[in-house]
């Protein structure tokens, strides 16, 4: 049993499967950084110093009472909140991913493309006499000398 499992882990597939797990949870490390650092502080500053992952409302008041100064704070005290600022944040952590993504598919198409070249326009023809292959410009057949049609 150990071996077959073996196989199975070391084929191409799966391999190639767990390098894009861990690959892509590290993109999403570094995704969330961007937007909580990097994007989410200015558009914070632009609508006039608000921080997207402390906007939240509460449903009910927790055993000690609010107000509460985060969601963090509302959660210590036991009270029920909706935090939408963190939803935000999500959807654009999402948004960043999925274009990411796009990007990749778009580069990956384009590269196949490439790879893709049209065939190129045939050399050779088949003597419709003796089925011998001949140059495609032949007006006789080397093999069986019949006389070709011009194409």
């Amino acid at each position: 049993m150990l071996k077959e499992f073996k196989e199975f882990a070391m084929r191409g597939n799966v391999v190639d499967m767990a390098v894009g797990i861990i690959i892509g949870a590290a993109f999403g490390t570094i995704v969330q950084s961007l937007v909580s650092d990097i994007i989410m502080p200015p558009i914070g500053l632009a609508l006039g110093h608000v921080d997207f992952s402390n906007l939240f409302l509460v449903l009910k008041q927790g055993a000690i009472a609010g107000p509460y100064t985060s969601p963090d704070a509302a959660k210590k005290a036991g009270a029920v909140t909706i935090n939408y600022g963190v939803f935000v944040n999500t959807i654009i952590n999402f948004l960043i991913v999925a274009f990411a993504v796009f990007l990749l598919v778009r580069g990956i198409n384009q590269l196949k493309r490439k790879e893709e070249a049209p065939a190129a326009a045939p050399t050779t023809k088949e003597c419709p006499y003796c089925a011998s292959t001949i140059p495609i410009k032949a007006t006789r057949c080397p093999h069986c000398t019949s006389e070709l049609r011009a194409a």
